[in-house]
Parts: structure tokens; C-alpha cells; sequence
């Protein structure tokens, strides 16, 4: 029986193989191909603006930076351009900010998943649920037709404005060979279970994208109350944390 669960995990690897370790070669990421002009030694030029010393930390963050959030654009899946001001009640409505890696990543249709199942949650505690992925409304729709996932809580960040004013990590150490990934592991189960429709045509056609790290944010109008920061792929913020804070601030 081990060894039938250990072929059928190394199966699972195999389907999706950022989550296999190895020795990377030119061929090793041909089927992404972020950096067709590029070496895989080379490294993307794009610095993050504000870095956290703990995934969880909001003390590294302005305290202006709902503000600042705030007077990004985004999209939603049907391709609206839209600010996150406009998302939720900039005074005192509390929303949970989800900015998931790309819509071709699957632990980010776990982590949709997952957010899907909770929604009615959110809901009761009048906390507002906004989930963000990179790549053009287009690909948002595909996770969330095949997914599924409510539409209208799904939007698109095709140049990574959102994930640039948080800070949160990017590049090919981050995305393949971080040690915070292993968790993923332990997530087998959901994993499979959440991809079950999964397709890579979901993936950003700018594979740039394929890079990008995700967090979980949690507003009180334009104040921070709770932040982490993805430190690899697959490394999601405890649901348990999110709740204990929602539950903590009285819904409007």
C-alpha cells in the first residue's frame, strides 16, 4: 500500500513538475518558457518595493499603504478595468485580499478552492472576499469556470501591480526551490482534488508571470490588520489566522 501511495504522489509530481526537485537544465521549463531569450541563469530584472521580515508581519508595511493599494488598477474576469478603492468600503468595510501566484498554477486553484468553501464564512462576518491572480482576464475565467470559482470575486492583475506595492517575493529560487514548498506535500489530497479540471492553457501567456509569488491581506477599511507573504510556492496563509482576526472585528 506505501509503495502504491508513493507512485501514485510521484504521479501527481509528474503532472505538475514545478513541485519536483531536480537539476535544472535548458529543457527543464521548456513548457513554460518564461525566458526564451534568457539563460536559466539569469535572473529577471524586478525588485520588490517593500520586503517583509516575517510572512505574517505588518510592521514593514507604510501605514499608508491601503492608500496606495488602493489606487491600483485591475480587472475583472469579464475584462472591466477597475481600482481596488472601488472593491470594498474604503471606511469600514473589512475585506480579505488573496492575490494567488498565477491562474496556471496549481496550488493556486487549491488555494481558490479552498477560499471557495469558506466564502459562506466571509459572508456571515460581512468580510468581503477578493482573490487575484496574475494573468489576463481571460485566463482568470478558465480557473474560474473549471474550477469553479465565483466570478465575481475573481480578478486579474496581468502586470503584477498589486503584488509589486505589497512586496511579495519573486523569482526562480522562490517559485522551485524555496523550503517553505515542502508544505505542499502535506496538501496532496487537496491538491488532487482541486485539479481535477486543471489545464496549463490557464497559464499567463507573458510566462514572466509563472515567477510570482502570492499572499493573503486582510483590510479594516485602508488599514492593514493582517499580511503574509507567500515565501515559496504553495506556502498559503493559515485559514485559522485569517478567521480568528475577521471574527475579531465587528462587521458593519
Amino acid at each position: 500500500m506505501a509503495a502504491m501511495a508513493s507512485l501514485q504522489s510521484l504521479t501527481t509530481l509528474a503532472k505538475f513538475p514545478s513541485f519536483c526537485s531536480f537539476s535544472p537544465n535548458n529543457n527543464t521549463f521548456k513548457f513554460l518558457d518564461p525566458f526564451p531569450s534568457l539563460s536559466l541563469s539569469a535572473t529577471p530584472k524586478r525588485i520588490s518595493n517593500f520586503v517583509a521580515k516575517a510572512s505574517s508581519s505588518t510592521t514593514a508595511f507604510p501605514q499608508d499603504i491601503g492608500h496606495v493599494l488602493g489606487d491600483v488598477t485591475i480587472f475583472t474576469a469579464t475584462g472591466q478595468s477597475v481600482k481596488f478603492q472601488d472593491l470594498w468600503d474604503q471606511n469600514e468595510g473589512i475585506a480579505v485580499v488573496a492575490l494567488l501566484r498565477h491562474f496556471g498554477c496549481p496550488c493556486c486553484w487549491e488555494l481558490a478552492k479552498s477560499l471557495k468553501e469558506t466564502k459562506e464564512r466571509f459572508d456571515s462576518a460581512g468580510v468581503k472576499l477578493i482573490a487575484v491572480g496574475v494573468g489576463a482576464p481571460n485566463k482568470a475565467r478558465i480557473l474560474g469556470e473549471r474550477l469553479p470559482f465565483p466570478l465575481d470575486c475573481l480578478y486579474a492583475d496581468p502586470d503584477r501591480r498589486a503584488y509589486d506595492v505589497l512586496g511579495l517575493y519573486y523569482g526562480f529560487g522562490r517559485t522551485f526551490f524555496n523550503p517553505a514548498s515542502a508544505k505542499v506535500l502535506s496538501r496532496f489530497n487537496e491538491l488532487r482534488e482541486a485539479t481535477k479540471n486543471y489545464t496549463i492553457e490557464a497559464t499567463p501567456d507573458d510566462r514572466s508571470g509563472v515567477l510570482q509569488q502570492g499572499g493573503m491581506f486582510l483590510f479594516n477599511g485602508k488599514e492593514l490588520l493582517y499580511a503574509w507573504k507567500d515565501e515559496g510556492t504553495g506556502d498559503h496563509a493559515p485559514m485559522d489566522d485569517i478567521f480568528d482576526i475577521c471574527c475579531k472585528v465587528p462587521a458593519v
